[in-house]
Parts: structure tokens; C-alpha cells; sequence
């Protein structure tokens, strides 16, 4: 092209072509030679002058866009996986351009914070305008961190909470971000060691004093990223909500439909009511009704409600505090059974057997109001002969008949046999101060039992239902597990005088008969958490792999919507299944139920570890001032550091380190999880009874430091002292005297429990 451009040829050529943007990439573009290129240049001036280019190292770009090779912040993942980025070289006067990254299956992993250069191409995407492909990774993901800031002269230190951990950050005077010396805060790491030798950080947030008793589970909260706090929008959402009504739904309200929960619950999301049939045909048997409440009316696909759900995934729950799935608009009004008010439900009508085989069922959308809302001590006090004034007038048409019908079901459960851990749970109780005032083992009452058999049945219905109607559903799975964990269960089993049966399909009934042998001895807490860890975490997942534990083929999640998000997206499944409303199962849920699946399994682990860490700090704090005090418990854990030992009296986990055990090398076997004294063959195994002396509780981390004083009542041989271990160390020469009688009484050991366990099993 001879002639000069106009100004719209020219944005127009810059646009198509963000790469070849340097003056002589345009005038040969257009085949502009000689003279005219001086008005090339006014042209290309004038429109920097007005705004429309931008020059940059020779080149001109539209100020509007984004330059072909850019740099890049990236954001957090989206509960769907998808990482966006925000461009750091954005100066545009219109709104930020949304960037998404198309990773390559050579890339590395990105996280939020990363700085990237990467290459963008222009798109019409619904929810982006550019793509973008990794060149290279120029910065890294801040690493958050929760400690105890320590003020100094130059800025301070800040000391991580985490258990076992002497790592600290440093942070320079300006970014402290006004906190004060020994207090809780949040920081991210911003760069690598300065002159002290520390990793560098930026305090974002003061959490406050962490001696205080409600700082605890707060602390759990921010270092495991639970969102604690609700958008705006949500909360507004919420608010606005209305009562449902009875238009479309099935009028329950007469019917009794009681609530059962603990004493102390923020929520009633599940009601039972229970009959004997009176189907001429179904002599004995039971008509089951578990009425849910139908969050889903509510919480609709799409909505903002609906979004930070799925972003949290599950409520979390702790001693002093819940971090909600939903605002309390809904948790704790509109979606709760509460006594006395209409509530929307879906309910599911259980036909059983005198067997607790169930025979039919159907689901109702409907509208209940329940006569009573009763927790399990009452009820079972009710049982027992002692009902109170509210459960009296229940007893016979409520209460009896729900037990009749459980005992129907324990029968079926006996016939499944699902795994029968005992495994006793823990309770803190917090005082108004909100400090511990006991730790006590909950009790396993038949009401609880009742309830979680009700439960079961109806989950088991919810599955069926929705595989019969060939509609998409999370399963909640369960696999058996795997060999090498099934292995280590034979030996410990072995090695306490019971028997796992080898090279059969396992079935959940061989792992109730080991249980059932251990019952009763001094054994039996061993061989329950042993069988425990043998068992692989349960998932979410759209493909059904059945349910180990439970011993079912096919489980899904239906009973609780308030608290996690699973249940709702069956909640949602079945409402289009029955075509009962168009609040059902989007289009747009069905296509990511994958990500969702693996997202929500992640944030149920994530509020477990918490919840855990939670519960470790509280018993710390219980026990800080009782430092000295003698204690009597059973080996928990065993590794290459030191030994775990579970408390009797709290349940608390303490670790005794490697190095307070006796005066000798301590050899460790990870296959056998034992401890073998090279010197004195002293043999340290899963189970054993000790008596320890605590030494150290850390509110703040939650560890807890011991001492052993006595294994299986006796006193390490050798005395106390600095003990010492090593894979291969050889303190007493290879083959040495004191070497070979280890080996000779490890030996002996075998063979002393493998005659114990033949005399048991005879």
C-alpha cells in the first residue's frame, strides 16, 4: 500500500497485530517507503497524543489493552479450579481486564501471589478477555503465616504457632502494621532471609491477645484459611429471604416430626417420626418418616448465597464458636426445624420390615411443623423410666414407637455388619470465661444410635432414588483399604495375640470379628484405633464406589444441607428428578460436579485438621498447670523422633522425644511402627501401658511434652537420661555381644506372642 493509513487503519493494524507494533513493523504493514515515513510518525505522535497509543521501547500499543507479553499477579483458584491473574502492567482508564491462565501439562504449579510473565492473546470470553500461557515464573506465592509477634528496636520477630516449630520471620519497623509486642497476628512472607538470616514477612492483621481463651479456635480459623466472615451481598441475600409457604408442596404439619439433637446445637436440620405399619402384608414392620429441611428453596444455583457455600464447602465446628456454612438467616432461622413454626422440608417415607429390611420409599417436598424439639439425654432418660414434663405427652405415639422401629434396624445393621469401631469421643466443656473447665467422654446413648440408623436409611434411600432416575449426584465413598494398611493391622493384631484373616476379600464382618476378639481385654483401644488408621478417607465423588465402612453399595449425603454443601446438591438432584421447582440441579452444577466433588472433600479435611488443632490447644491450656503431675495412658504413636502417647484421663496426645528414652541408641522399624534399645533390647510397641510425667504444655501450639517413667509398669532398664537413636548407628561394634542379645530377645519377643496368640485362639 502506497498511500499513508488513516488513524483507524493504523489502531486497527495494532490491534490485529500486538507483536508487530515498532514504527517499521507499521510502515511496512502499509508499504510506506521514504518521505512518507516522517508522516507516518505525525500520525503515530498524534495519536499518542490523543490518547489512543501508547509508546513503549520503540513500539506503540493500544493504552486499552494489554501488551502482548505481560506480567501477571496470580489470584486464588476459584472453587472451580480455574486460575485467574491480574495484569501489574494494566493503565488503562476502563475497567481492569480479566485475565485467565491456560496452563500447559509441562507448567508449573501457580499459586495465589505468584508473578508470572506470560504471553496474552485477546478473547470474547463470557468471563474473561484475554488468555494467557506461562513464559516463566518471576515471583512466588506469599506464604501465610500465623505467631506471636515480638517487638524489638528494628521492627521484630514473629514466632510460629505451629506445633513443634521454631521458626521465625522478620519484620522490618515499617511493615508491622501496628501491632504490639505479644500479640496474635497474620503476616505473609515477602521476600527471602535478610541480614539476620530469617525469612522476611509483612504482618496483614492483628488477631489479638493469644492467651485469650476464645483466641484458640480463631487461630485454627485464620491458619487453615476458613472463611469466617460473610460478603455483603450474601448477607443481604439472606436477609431478604421469606418464609416458605405450602404452594407446591405436600402439608405435613400434623404430623409429629420431632427433632433430636445435642443439648447445646446451633442448628435442627432432621426430623423423625416412626409407626407400626399398618399394611396387613408387612406383619412387625415399621413405617420411617425423616423429614430434612429444604435449604435448597433458598439457596439457588447461581445466587451469591449459593456461591460462598460452595466456596466453604461444610460448616466447621468448635468448642466456643461454628464457622457456618450459611448466614444464621438461614442456619439458624428459616432452614431449622425449630419447634412450633412451618418449615420447609423434603422428606422421605420408609416402608421396613420386622427385620429393618426396607421395603419402599418415596420422597415428598413439603411443609412440617414439628411438635417438639428434644435432645438425646431427655429422651433417653424418657426410655429409661425418667421422662421429663416435655417428654411425657410423647412417650407412647412418638417416642416408643421411634425406638420399635430401631430396634428393627439393629437387626438389619447386625445382618450388614458395618465396621463396629469403639472409639470413645471426646468432649471439652468451656465455662462462661470460656476456659476449660473438663474434658469428658461423651456418651454413646441409643438415641444417638436411633437417630444415626434413621439417618443412614435415609441417605441409602436418596441414592437409590437418584440412580433409579439416572440423575447426576455426589456419593459420599468409602474404599477399602489398601494392602499395605491391611498389613500393618495383621501385625499389630499379631503382635497382641489376635487374628485378621490373609488372602480372602475383605468384608467389614472379618474386621468386626478382630474387634470383637479384642473387646473386653486390655487390647481393645490398640486394636480399634489400629483398625482406624487402616482405613482410607472417605470422598465425594459423582462415580459411586460404595461405602466400606457402612458396608453399602450405594450412600449419598442427604440429611444435613445446613452444614455441607453435598447434601445440597442431592437436595437440588432430587428436586429435579421429581420436577418439583426450577431451584433443582443447574445445568452449570452437572458440569463441574467433578471440581466440586474434590473441592468440598478438601474443605471437610480442611475444617477436620482444624477442628483437631483446635481441640489439641484447648487440652494443652487444661493441662498447662498441672506441669510434674504423673499421668497413665497408652502408646499412640511411634516414629523415628520420639513415641505419642494418648492420655487416659483427656485423650490428649503428648510426644515423648527420642532423646529423653533411656541411655542407649533406639533403632526404629517404620514397617513394625516399634523402638528396639540396641543395647538392652528394650522393645517399645503400639499399645503398651505407661506412666509419663508432663513436662510441657504449649496453649498457644498444642504440644504437649512427656516423660516416661514406666513401660508396662516397669522402668526402662539402663536408667533416664539422654537417649539417643539411629538407623544404622552401632554403639556397640558390629556384631557386638550386647548388639546379638538385642536380636535374641527381639526374637524371643516373636516367638513369646506368637505362642500367646495360639493359646488365645485355641
Amino acid at each position: 500500500m502506497s498511500k499513508l493509513p488513516t488513524k483507524a487503519d493504523i489502531l486497527d493494524w495494532i490491534s490485529a497485530n500486538p507483536t508487530l507494533t515498532a514504527k517499521r513493523d507499521i510502515a511496512k504493514a502499509f508499504g510506506i517507503k521514504g518521505a512518507a515515513r516522517i508522516d507516518l510518525k505525525r500520525l503515530l505522535k498524534e495519536l499518542e497524543h490523543e490518547g489512543h497509543l501508547e509508546k513503549r521501547n520503540k513500539t506503540y500499543r493500544d493504552p486499552d489493552r494489554l501488551p502482548p507479553v505481560s506480567v501477571l499477579q496470580v489470584k486464588a483458584p476459584t472453587i472451580d479450579g480455574d486460575l485467574f491473574a491480574r495484569p501489574l502492567e494494566w493503565h488503562g482508564e476502563g475497567v481492569e481486564p480479566i485475565v485467565l491462565i491456560i496452563p500447559r501439562a509441562s507448567d508449573p504449579a501457580l499459586g495465589e501471589g505468584d508473578r508470572i510473565l506470560a504471553r496474552l492473546q485477546v478473547v470474547h470470553a463470557e468471563d474473561h478477555n484475554y488468555e494467557a500461557r506461562l513464559i516463566r515464573r518471576i515471583g512466588f506465592n506469599p506464604r501465610k503465616v500465623v505467631g506471636i509477634f515480638k517487638k524489638s528496636s528494628d521492627g521484630g520477630r514473629i514466632k510460629s504457632i505451629d506445633k513443634g516449630s521454631d521458626k521465625e520471620w522478620q519484620v522490618t519497623a515499617d511493615a508491622i502494621g501496628g501491632a504490639k509486642d505479644g500479640e496474635l497476628v497474620e503476616a505473609e512472607q515477602i521476600g527471602p532471609a535478610g541480614r539476620l538470616g530469617l525469612p522476611r514477612a509483612r504482618i496483614t492483621e492483628r488477631l489479638g491477645d493469644p492467651s485469650a481463651p476464645r483466641a484458640v479456635s480463631l487461630i485454627a480459623i485464620h491458619q487453615h484459611g476458613i472463611p469466617d466472615s460473610f460478603p455483603d451481598a450474601v448477607i443481604a441475600e439472606a436477609d431478604a429471604m421469606k418464609p416458605a409457604g405450602l404452594k407446591g408442596r405436600e402439608d405435613l404439619r400434623e404430623m409429629p416430626l420431632i427433632t433430636i439433637d445435642p443439648a447445646d446445637a446451633r442448628d435442627h436440620d432432621d426430623a423423625c417420626y416412626a409407626h407400626a405399619d399398618d399394611d396387613p402384608k408387612n406383619e412387625g414392620g415399621h413405617v420411617i418418616w425423616v423429614a430434612i429441611a429444604d435449604v435448597a428453596h433458598y439457596v439457588t444455583p447461581g445466587s451469591a448465597l449459593d456461591t460462598e457455600a460452595r466456596k466453604r464447602g461444610n460448616s466447621s465446628y468448635f468448642p466456643d464458636r461454628v464457622v457456618p456454612m450459611l448466614p444464621d438467616r438461614l442456619s439458624g432461622d428459616l432452614c431449622s426445624l425449630h419447634e412450633g413454626v412451618p418449615r420447609a422440608c423434603i422428606a422421605v417415607r420408609m416402608q421396613i420390615d420386622a427385620k429393618g429390611q426396607k421395603l419402599s420409599h418415596r420422597f415428598v417436598r413439603g411443609l412440617m411443623r414439628s411438635p417438639a424439639s428434644l435432645n438425646y439425654r431427655e429422651v433417653q432418660d424418657g426410655m429409661d423410666g425418667a421422662p421429663n414434663d416435655k417428654i411425657a405427652p410423647l412417650m407412647d405415639d412418638v417416642i416408643r414407637p421411634l425406638y420399635a422401629a430401631y430396634e428393627a434396624l439393629t437387626k438389619a445393621r447386625a445382618a450388614r455388619q458395618p465396621l463396629n469401631l469403639d472409639l470413645p469421643e471426646r468432649k471439652i466443656v468451656l465455662g462462661e470465661d470460656g476456659h476449660v473447665t473438663s474434658v469428658n467422654f461423651a456418651d454413646r446413648l441409643d438415641a444417638h444410635k436411633l437417630i444415626e440408623e434413621f439417618m443412614v436409611l435415609a441417605n441409602v434411600a436418596a441414592a437409590e432414588t437418584l440412580i433409579s432416575k439416572r440423575m447426576p449426584l455426589l456419593f459420599r465413598v468409602h474404599e477399602e483399604p489398601p494392602p499395605e494398611k491391611l498389613d500393618n493391622l495383621r501385625e499389630t493384631a499379631d503382635a497382641a495375640g489376635f487374628t485378621l484373616a490373609k488372602g480372602q476379600v475383605l468384608k467389614t464382618s472379618h474386621l468386626n470379628r478382630l474387634l470383637d476378639d479384642a473387646a473386653g481385654s486390655d487390647d481393645a483401644e490398640l486394636i480399634n484405633l489400629a483398625t482406624l488408621r487402616s482405613m482410607t478417607q472417605a470422598y465425594y465423588n459423582p462415580e459411586n464406589f460404595g461405602h466400606f465402612g457402612l458396608a453399602l453399595r450405594s450412600y449419598a449425603h442427604f440429611t444435613s444441607p445446613i452444614r455441607r454443601y453435598s447434601d445440597l446438591i442431592v437436595h437440588r438432584a432430587l428436586i429435579k428428578a421429581y420436577c418439583w421447582g426450577d431451584d433443582g440441579l443447574s445445568p452449570e452444577d452437572i458440569e463441574r460436579l467433578e471440581n466440586t466433588a474434590q473441592h468440598i472433600s478438601d474443605t471437610e479435611r480442611r475444617s477436620m485438621m482444624a477442628e483437631r488443632d483446635t481441640t489439641d490447644r484447648y487440652l494443652a491450656a487444661y493441662l498447662s498447670d498441672r506441669i510434674g503431675a504423673e499421668f497413665t495412658g497408652r502408646i499412640s504413636g511411634i516414629a523415628r523422633f520420639g513415641v505419642f502417647v494418648k492420655l487416659d484421663e483427656t485423650g490428649a496426645d503428648g510426644l515423648i522425644p527420642i532423646r529423653s528414652l533411656g541411655n542407649e541408641y533406639f533403632h526404629f522399624d517404620k514397617d513394625a511402627a516399634t523402638l528396639m534399645g540396641a543395647d538392652t533390647g528394650t522393645l517399645i510397641t503400639l499399645g503398651q501401658r505407661v506412666t509419663v510425667k508432663l513436662i510441657d504444655a504449649a496453649p498457644v501450639t498444642g504440644g504437649i511434652g512427656l516423660e516416661l517413667l514406666t513401660l508396662e509398669d516397669a522402668k526402662l532398664p539402663g536408667g533416664s537420661g539422654k537417649g539417643r537413636m539411629g538407623r544404622n548407628s552401632r554403639p556397640t561394634g558390629k556384631g557386638g555381644p550386647k548388639r546379638k542379645a538385642a536380636k535374641a530377645k527381639k526374637k524371643d519377643a516373636k516367638t513369646k506372642r506368637k505362642v500367646t496368640r495360639r493359646r488365645r485362639s485355641s
